[in-house]
């Protein structure tokens, strides 16, 4: 009895050892399979637009009058009027009297030189009576002809010269007489007055000094080679000139009027002068941009050029060799030829050799090899989430199924 037992315990315990092996080998969890590593290389692209583009060629510059004059006095005399808009800033009308000077000298300069013109007219019609009544007499007389001076020509031609002085005389005093009212010779603003009631100036005298208002002047420096890009040289060319009023940027719009021809010694630039009608709007209150663009005002200007039908902007430093790396349809890395029309800045402008939403690859590439597979940055991220959400699902999948064994077996 006692030899069986020897026998059967061991059988047992082995029997029960093999059981509990099948069962725990049956609850392992088998090795998860790890997902294929995606080497493919990640880059940022950007959408290229193409559209007509109308070149720009920048310049600056100060806003000046057209015309300014210099106002003197051209008869001696005292100030004894002044027009109530002839100080600095006033706006005066072509014709407008600004001042005055004491009239009454030539007043009386006037009438003496009527009264000489008078007399001299006098005296011309009596040595013409006179000439007549020699001629009269000179015509009984038969054996002799008669003399230029017995005819009293010379006389004649002396008070015939009298009178013509006298004329020049009288002009003269009508002259001086109108130069004693000081107008102005075109719409203007007054920039300056150095005389005041109660002065006395002299011929050559400086009154005071006046800016044209009709028309103002940009001088705009631009460089040799910016000129390319301006249609004949910038000739009648379109300008905005940006500028500000009252703490806020305005734009107005001016016209190239001419060239300079010249290239100036120190700068080196040519000056094109761009020109503004009515800039402070006296004659025009209907315009679209009320706001007056004063004189002496520092604007920035861009001066319109040619025009590219098919044009692109991309940024400078993506361009090696006249190329750009483009990604395809199919996700590969292409490069392409383009035509640089000109650099602006950080970027350069592309007539041929893109279309319109090709993806410009921004992003660096460590190796890159023309028609090499490449995948963008977004894409893949939403290709790694999808990637992640099935691996999370089917983890879940396999937990539930491992927990109702468990329970299967507890019952």
């Amino acid at each position: 009895m006692a030899r069986k037992k020897q026998i059967i315990i061991p059988i047992a315990i082995l029997v029960t050892g093999v059981i509990a092996f099948v069962g725990f080998s049956s609850m392992k969890k088998p090795p998860e399979e790890k997902p294929e590593m995606d080497n493919t290389p990640i880059v940022a692209v950007e959408n290229i637009s193409v559209m007509p583009m109308a070149l720009e060629v920048s310049s600056y510059g100060v806003v000046k009058p057209k015309y300014e004059t210099t106002i003197v006095a051209q008869v001696n005399g005292e100030i004894v009027e002044l027009s109530d808009t002839f100080v600095r800033g006033g706006l005066v009308k072509k014709g407008q009297l600004l001042a005055r000077i004491d009239p009454n000298d030539y007043h009386a300069a006037l009438i003496d030189a009527q009264a000489n013109m008078a007399s001299a007219r006098a005296a011309l019609e009596k040595e013409v009576a006179q000439g007549k009544v020699a001629e009269r007499e000179w015509k009984l007389i038969t054996d002799t002809s008669p003399t230029e001076l017995s005819l009293r020509k010379p006389q004649l031609a002396q008070e015939l010269a009298r009178v013509k002085s006298a004329q020049a005389s009288v002009l003269r005093a009508e002259r001086n007489l109108q130069r004693t009212e000081i107008k102005a010779p075109y719409d203007a603003m007054i920039d300056s007055r150095t005389i005041g009631l109660g002065s006395f100036v002299s011929t050559g005298s400086q009154i005071g000094k006046l800016l044209g208002t009709a028309t103002a002047e940009v001088r705009l420096p631009v460089a040799d080679n910016q000129l390319q890009f301006l249609i004949d040289q910038g000739q009648q060319a379109k300008v905005n000139l940006i500028g500000t009023y009252a703490g806020k940027e305005i734009q107005w719009q001016a016209d190239i009027a001419r060239s300079e021809g010249v290239i100036d010694s120190k700068s080196r630039m040519s000056y094109l002068v761009a020109e503004i009608r009515d800039p402070y709007h006296l004659n025009n209150s209907n315009a679209e941009n009320g706001t007056p663009l004063r004189f002496g005002s520092y604007v920035q200007a861009k001066i319109l050029g040619v025009e590219v039908a098919n044009a692109s902007i991309v940024p400078r430093y993506l361009v090696v060799n006249n190329r750009v790396a483009i990604l395809d349809n199919e996700s590969k890395l292409h490069y392409a030829e383009i035509d640089i029309v000109r650099q602006q800045g950080g970027d350069v402008i592309v007539s041929n050799g893109l279309l319109d939403g090709d993806k410009l690859i921004v992003s660096a590439l460590d190796y890159p090899v023309d028609g090499m597979k490449l995948a963008i940055a977004g894409d893949k991220v939403k290709e790694q989430d999808s990637v992640g959400e099935n691996l999370d699902e089917a983890l879940d999948d396999e937990t539930e199924t491992q927990v109702a064994n468990t329970e299967n077996k507890g019952e």
